[in-house]
């Protein structure tokens, strides 16, 4: 159904494709994997004319095409889901998932129950609730992903490009998202699923295309490729040890975070935990459990209602971010693009945010060079893949800013991280060495709490682990005691505590 052949394109001197091919055939689901900056989703964006190439062909049954705008390739039957959510925070799901193809009726004007109930038609097929009136800045995270995803599911789309799209749900949602898949595999949609995680791509997809650096690999039969080999062709370089090994720990570290109790609502269930020096605590359980709000809630980034901490034996509890950083406390967010970075600034900028006291020269001036010397390192530590310090974040691919929000904190020399979902659209050569990287800084006596949705990571990681349900911790495992079905268990059967 889709032939892209001989893809070239470029920013500038920055050549990101090199000649790239791919053909996806009706009633298949077709993976397009690559590291970060590999170029699979400018492929896509030139597909969905976004942008164009600067040469190659696209054709599609056979037929030359060419895209000037997104609006050609969606009358020509391409839907595509992007990593970055393209949707508007004041509007509704409704008025999101119709913009610019709002329904009509007879009269000219818009026909809104037409709408709703298509939009609760699709939202229904993907198996999820979401408030259709509420405005999408006030959604979670996985329910704005399930409106991108029925945005694209009402073009009732013949090739449909689903860029990471399970990389906030929860192991649920994903199974809901595949049947869909599954469901539009049957009706002959050709479907290009572009994702990290390649236990889903072993799960759902029929083939597999490779990127590296811009450059095609090849393309094989899932069935006819383990991960291994499939890792070696992403990242150049087998791959030995995902997760570095734990480290015996004898004695018992100083607590550097105590919270004594912490009620995210009045009446609500109440938490509390320990951080020690040198260790990975995991805050794990399913989306909407409470737990980024309990790590925010202690460095007073949310307003919960009760919070009781000691940092490093000081009981007074930070009242807001500012304070949180001057006692050393350093968050990787989410939401990287909302919230971890200004993407119109350079790497450079974005690194020192925060810490521009560090290269004041004379009480007045900056030593920009002392700045882009510290900035590259950082870079080189964390592998950011880009032309230089001064390359502005908006140019990098998602993974790409992911790591520099990384390198901030390691240019801050915070002693307690937060870190987010940390992984969440990084490729998994990147991931092995982000995964190196954080036992690195614990070893040389940083402490991190590290919220992720994806179990793999919570067991490989975490020397001990905080399980949240319905917004409070319900148990907290430790090292034998630490597996997927442990966590699970707590997560949807645990007992909640609760204090007059």
């Amino acid at each position: 159904m889709l032939e892209m052949k001989g893809i070239r394109k470029a920013f500038g001197p920055i050549k990101v494709l090199h000649g790239v091919d791919l053909d996806v055939r009706a009633g298949e689901v077709h993976a397009l994997l690559g590291e970060n900056g590999a170029g699979k989703s400018t492929m896509m964006k030139i597909l969905s004319g976004i942008i164009s190439a600067d040469e190659g062909t696209i054709s599609i049954d056979g037929t030359p095409r060419n895209f000037a705008n997104y609006n050609q390739a969606i009358e020509a039957g391409i839907g595509i889901v992007f990593q970055e959510f393209s949707l508007i925070p004041y509007l509704n799901a409704i008025e999101n998932i119709f913009l610019g193809r709002e329904m009509r009726n007879r009269f000219g004007l818009l026909d809104r129950a037409g709408m709703r109930a298509k939009a609760s038609e699709v939202l229904g097929r993907l198996g999820v609730d979401v408030p259709l009136d509420q405005p999408i800045a006030k959604l979670s995270v996985a329910s704005q992903q399930f409106v991108e995803i029925a945005k694209a599911l009402t073009l009732d789309a013949r090739i449909l490009v689903l860029d990471e799209p399970t990389a906030t749900l929860t192991p649920g949602e994903v199974e809901h998202l595949f049947k869909v898949m599954r469901d539009l595999r049957a009706r002959g949609v050709a479907l290009v699923f572009i994702s990290h995680h390649l236990e889903e791509i072993f799960e759902i997809c029929d083939r597999i295309t490779v990127l590296r650096d811009g450059e095609y690999v090849g393309t094989s039969e899932t069935a006819q490729i383990d991960t291994d080999r499939l890792v070696e062709m992403m990242v150049g370089r087998r791959i030995e040890q995902n997760f570095p090994t734990k480290p015996e720990r004898s004695g018992m570290p100083e607590v550097v975070v105590r919270a004594k109790e912490i009620r995210l609502r009045k009446a609500g269930p109440v938490s509390s935990f320990t951080l020690r020096k040198g260790e990975i605590l995991g805050f794990a359980g399913l989306v909407g459990s409470g737990r980024t709000e309990t790590a925010l809630s202690i460095m007073g980034a949310y307003p919960a209602a009760t919070v009781d901490v000691e940092i490093n034996g000081n009981p007074k509890t930070p009242s807001n971010p500012t304070e949180a950083l001057a006692r050393g406390i350093g968050l990787l967010p989410e939401s990287r693009k909302e919230q971890g970075l200004i993407t119109p600034f350079s790497i450079a900028q974005n690194v020192s945010l925060n810490n521009y006291a560090k290269y004041r020269t004379l009480g007045l001036f900056l030593d920009l060079r002392a700045e882009t010397k510290h900035t590259q390192k950082v870079m080189d530590d964390v592998r950011v893949k880009a032309p230089g310090p001064h390359a502005a974040c908006d140019t990098l691919s998602g993974g790409n800013q992911q790591k520099v929000v990384i390198a901030r904190w390691l240019n801050h020399n915070t002693p307690i991280l937060i870190f987010d979902e940390p992984t969440r659209g990084i490729d998994v050569g990147a991931k092995a060495e982000i995964y190196h990287l954080m036992r690195k800084l614990t070893e040389d006596g940083f402490s991190i709490i590290m919220i992720s949705s994806e179990l793999p990571e919570i067991v490989g990681m975490a020397d001990r682990v905080c399980v949240f349900r319905s917004g409070a911790i319900v148990a907290t495992l430790d090292g034998a005691e630490i597996s997927a079905e442990t966590v699970m268990t707590n997560a949807t059967t645990g007992e909640l505590k609760y204090v007059a």
